[in-house]
């Protein structure tokens, strides 16, 4: 008898319960407009932002309650922060009898996202907080976004990323709490993020995907693919938050991307033609592009063979250098020479004139750009070109800390590797002075000849060997 009094109440219970679930269904869905703000409510409870839907809201029952949002904004502190044509939420049914309703998965399409970041460090969609108030730890649910466009502007080093076309799938997305200073130390995520196109000053992209894992502090980007220049590259980005600087290890290979595409995107077009590598290995940390600067180091490296420079015949303008002396080697050899470095070089030198060289080009047989940077100070290691007849190196360093060339030689060498004539460069990054070619070993004259041959006699042609790397002479 007890046992049939126990089953009958728990049999009330339970059709009282699906009762007032169907009742809560029925009463949404015979106008479901009507409870657009418990579902704002809701939604904006989840994100942790202000949600807002200006367009219709209709919904589906069972397995469980599916709704379909259109034209919604979500907001932070009065910004937008990101808009969708379309937003499909699923919902636990059974969560509508209760106070808190809960959202399992979002899917937005069409959507806009722009994220900022202050000169504080601050995110757009972080909540307003004082100093001492902390984070609250929170989940989201599962969040799905296709045909996005994404904006991303850090105030704090003048950034500015653009990407198009995108799908991104966001899981196990949380936050464990604590201070807004130490946001990312907290942030928990998995993520896959693919975009058509990404763009990030002159240099653009395609077919950018990335495999992003954040957890205890640390999140990786890994790995990180996309097409750049015509060829296929690929990378991973170590991001570790648990200290008391973030600190970054950077790792990107380029192979075999067309060097005419990378100065279209200097606007150099039709410099030069040809295929290289390109490799870089980098750690920095810091929360300012000073600190970043000044802790930067590792190894950047450029490197191809059978060039084409089109800025006329280089080993006919080596060859008439003693009779004209009007052949400038910063001119001819600076853009190539400087590799990865030709960005901050073209800040302030005005290469038009390469463009609009001498008619004729010239083979370059290889060229090697190695740099070693240390403290924000980039070496070159072994950094030279060679056409079919002569050899051009560089010598020195950029401080980018201090926004200078630091002794920067470029020279014509011999097939010891002796200074035939050198120009030096120095100054600042954006106003460099570029000295007279040094006339060492380009003066002629029946007296000047009588002197070299004199000392050839004495020393024996000794000299100074001025490079050592892998660029041979020809043979």
């Amino acid at each position: 008898m007890r046992r049939i009094r126990n089953t009958v109440v728990l049999g009330v219970v339970g059709l009282v319960g699906i009762l007032a679930l169907v009742g809560a269904a029925v009463l949404l869905l015979v106008d479901p407009n009507a409870h657009k703000a418990r579902v704002e409510a809701a939604a904006s409870q989840a994100l942790g932002l202000e949600v807002g839907i200006a367009g219709r809201l209709t919904m589906h029952i069972l397995p469980g309650l599916h709704m379909l949002l259109e034209d919604v904004q979500v907001r932070n502190r009065g910004v937008d922060v990101a808009s969708a044509k379309e937003a499909a939420v699923d919902i636990d049914l059974m969560s509508l009898l209760g106070k808190d309703v809960q959202i399992h998965k979002i899917v937005l399409k069409h959507v806009v996202i722009a994220i900022e970041r202050d000169r504080d460090g601050r995110f757009n969609f972080q909540k307003e907080t004082t100093a001492s108030e902390s984070l609250l730890a929170r989940e989201w649910p599962a969040l799905t976004l296709s045909e996005a466009a994404i904006t991303y502007t850090d105030q704090r080093f003048g950034n500015r990323f653009e990407a198009s076309d995108c799908q991104v799938a966001v899981r196990d997305l949380r936050h464990a709490g604590g201070q807004p200073s130490s946001f990312f130390s907290g942030l928990a995520f998995t993520a896959d993020l693919a975009c058509r196109t990404a763009r990030k000053d002159a240099v653009t992209v395609s077919d950018l995907k990335v495999t992003a894992d954040a957890k205890a502090g640390i999140v990786e980007l890994k790995p990180v693919t996309a097409h750049a220049f015509g060829a296929p590259g690929s990378g991973s980005v170590h991001a570790d938050y648990t200290g008391p600087a973030p600190a970054y290890q950077i790792a990107y290979a380029l192979p075999q991307f067309s060097i005419d595409e990378f100065l279209k995107a200097m606007s150099m077009k039709g410099v030069a033609s040809g295929r290289m590598d390109l490799s870089a290995n980098l750690s920095t940390q810091g929360h300012t592009v000073k600190d970043l600067l000044q802790t930067m180091k590792g190894k950047v490296s450029l490197r191809g063979k059978g060039l084409t420079f089109s800025g006329g015949d280089l080993d006919r303008e080596f060859a008439e250098f003693e009779s004209s002396q009007t052949f400038d080697l910063v001119d001819v050899g600076a853009v190539l020479l400087a590799g990865p470095l030709g960005l901050l070089v073209t800040k302030g030198y005005d290469f038009a004139s390469i463009s609009q060289g001498a008619p004729g080009s010239s083979e370059i047989r290889a060229l090697v750009s190695d740099w070693t940077i240390e403290r924000g100070v980039a070496r070159a290691e072994d950094v030279a070109m060679a056409t079919k007849e002569n050899r051009v190196a560089l010598r020195g360093g950029v401080d980018w800390v201090n926004d200078r060339f630091d002794d920067v030689t470029i020279a014509l060498i011999d097939a010891k590797g002796c200074v035939k004539v050198q120009q030096k460069i120095r100054g600042t990054l954006q106003q460099p002075v570029v000295e007279k070619p040094s006339l060492l070993k380009s003066l002629t004259g029946p007296a000047v000849r009588l002197l070299k041959k004199g000392s050839e006699l004495l020393l024996g042609d000794r000299c100074e060997v001025f490079y050592t790397g892998s660029v041979a002479a020809a043979r």
